[in-house]
């Protein structure tokens, strides 16, 4: 009889999750806590609602009936008995939720009624570069207005928000475009049925990456992509189609601001009906409180090839770009495009209550952006601090190690001692890979003078760098000093600040 190996399991996250250490997380931390002061400036009050809320609830990406396991991650509640309980799923945004919330509590809440949330999200969908299946999520809501100027000032409260983020002038941008448009175009068209609506506005939310023959096949019959999937058309009538290809190019004119595209919309040629003159006229009334707000053209732009894929807008959308040169590991270049967007959505309410509750919000993806920043070589500030590490030689001198890391973080100084059994070289190595700013070394001769020797591993870097004869590095010792036991804190408090 022989002894079989363990089954042991691989090590390995799933496709689309992602470990995120020290750096990651200080990025999207950072991003998130300037951001919410941004938001709260505004007047938004903040709202976190539970991870999981009930499929019907969600109400988006719920094709199958008995499980509900396209785009969203599902299970069955058992509701504390035997008998199969009701459909939850994890989150896929915080717009969702927030209708619930809102129509949960309508009759409470102060009216309209502005929020902001932050926290993760979870997509059942194919990942790639810079798309993960759980990532953060920023949010800015007003519910209950109807008025023009509550998109505006989302659109002009996402500028601000992002410029706290960490870009600057010429970075971003924010595109404007009003679903109404198309409703407008349809209508004159004669395209009712509403599943061929909405796969038409995924055609045209393509038309930045496919252009305008891609958009025209996936307006027809379909399209099969590069990697021979086969993506079915909307199969609208040909006069449709060609209506909405003269309204995609209408405004493509270099330069044109943002009340130059409503006038070359207007003139495109094709019959808006009545929704699309309310769009126009929405759009203008927007343009007209970002110019007082004075969110200049360079940072919301108008442009009418804007519709975002998720079913429930209404009225105007937009869609946040990047415009930063970014490349992936590999040093190609790479094209991150939209890192966030919104829209209004006044219909989202009603679902629960059956009344008409108009919103608008703006939100941008937080592991995308802090993604996108490191792609643009924008991730040092992002390396963590380590703590300053107490190196340990003997055990019989414990007492003082444990003596000197209390006492700096007594400081308020982030200090650790070293507890693994490994020898002075590699306890240096550790604290390098930590990023640790100082070592502090306690030995024989320290002990016995009253003294401790302070490494400052920055400095050391620097000098050691510059000083190409190893001899003459172990002369020098850069950025190492012998001080008073009783200057430990003081000396390292200099060395971090």
């Amino acid at each position: 009889m022989t002894d079989e190996a363990p089954l042991r399991p691989e090590a390995r996250a799933p496709r689309g999750f992602a470990d995120r250490r020290g750096r990651d997380l200080t990025a999207e931390r950072r991003i998130v806590a300037r951001v919410s002061e941004v938001y709260e400036r505004w007047g938004f009050e903040p709202l976190e609602t539970p991870a999981f809320e009930y499929a019907d609830a969600l109400g988006k990406f719920l094709p199958d009936a008995d499980r509900p396991n396209e785009g969203v991650f599902a299970l069955q509640d058992d509701a504390g008995s035997d008998e199969p309980g009701e459909w939850m799923a994890l989150r896929y945004d915080h717009t969702a939720p927030l209708a619930r919330f809102a129509a949960q509590n309508w009759e409470t809440l102060p009216k309209p009624f502005r929020r902001y949330a932050y926290g993760p999200v979870w997509r059942n969908e194919k990942p790639g570069p810079g798309r993960f299946r759980e990532f953060w999520q920023c949010d800015a809501d007003t519910v209950g207005s109807d008025r023009p100027e509550a998109d505006a000032e989302i659109i002009a409260m996402g500028c601000e928000g992002l410029r706290a983020a960490g870009l600057g002038d010429g970075q971003s941008v924010i595109r404007v475009s009003n679903r109404k448009l198309f409703d407008g175009l349809f209508d004159a068209g004669g395209v009712t049925d509403a599943v061929q609506r909405l796969t038409a506005l995924r055609a045209v939310d393509k038309y930045d990456r496919l252009g305008l023959e891609g958009v025209r096949a996936l307006l027809g019959e379909g399209r099969l992509d590069e990697s021979g999937d086969y993506t079915k058309g909307a199969r609208l009538p040909s006069a449709v189609i060609g209506a909405v290809e003269a309204f995609l190019v209408s405004a493509e004119t270099p330069g044109l601001s943002r009340a130059g595209v409503l006038d070359a919309v207007a003139k495109a040629g094709a019959s808006l009906g009545a929704a699309g003159e309310a769009a126009l006229a929405e759009l203008s009334a927007i343009d007209r409180a970002l110019t007082a707000m004075r969110v200049g053209e360079a940072e919301v732009k108008f442009d009418p090839t804007i519709v975002r894929g998720l079913e429930y807008y209404t009225g105007a959308v937009f869609e946040a770009e990047l415009l930063l040169d970014t490349k992936d590991d590999k040093g190609r270049a790479v094209r991150f495009g939209s890192i966030g967007g919104g829209g209004r959505y006044d219909d989202l309410v009603a679902r629960f209550t059956g009344q008409s509750v108009p919103a608008t919000g703006f939100s941008f993806g937080v592991s995308r952006l802090a993604s996108a920043l490191r792609a643009a070589g924008r991730g040092a500030d992002d390396a963590t601090r380590g703590p300053v590490v107490v190196i340990v030689f003997s055990e019989d001198d414990m007492q003082h190690y444990l003596d000197a890391v209390s006492e700096l973080r007594a400081a308020g100084i982030a200090a650790e001692l070293y507890l693994g059994r490994a020898g002075m070289k590699a306890q240096m190595k550790y604290a390098d890979r930590r990023g640790s700013p100082a070592v502090v070394i306690l030995g024989g001769d320290e002990l016995a003078a009253g003294e401790v020797t302070i490494k400052d591993l920055d400095a050391g870097r620097a000098r050691a760098a510059a000083i190409a004869d190893n001899e003459a590095w172990k002369a020098e010792r850069p950025g190492q000093q012998k001080v008073a036991r009783g200057d430990l804190v003081a000396t390292v408090r200099a060395i971090i600040e």
